[in-house]
């Protein structure tokens, strides 16, 4: 689920950020956190280019990634959020606690 981009620390996000893919995606992400927090990476990025679908479940997945990475002093960046992210987070309030980047 990793992918080398022109930033260390990236996490590919999947297609659809659902219900249904939630769970492996909470899994790679909290491992990402972890290996962030060893390597006293001062950010992580999640890569968000081919995530067309969000939902409720998806955003708290998202910001269960924010929060453990805060405890470790570690800003999370989203990368390339599409209309559909961007909009999930502006509808919710929760655009504040990302970094984002096109």
């Amino acid at each position: 689920m990793q992918m080398a981009t022109e930033h260390s620390n990236v996490l590919l996000a999947p297609e659809r950020l659902v219900t249904e893919t939630r769970l492996d995606f909470r899994r790679a992400a909290l491992e990402h956190v972890e290996r962030a927090a060893l390597d006293s990476a001062p950010r992580i990025y999640v890569d968000l280019s081919p995530t067309r679908d969000i939902d409720a479940s998806g955003l708290g997945v998202l910001v269960l990634l924010q929060k453990r990475a805060r405890e470790r002093m570690i800003a999370t960046r989203l990368l390339h959020a599409g209309t559909s992210v961007k909009q999930m987070l502006l509808l919710t309030k929760l655009d504040y606690l990302f970094e984002l980047e096109d």
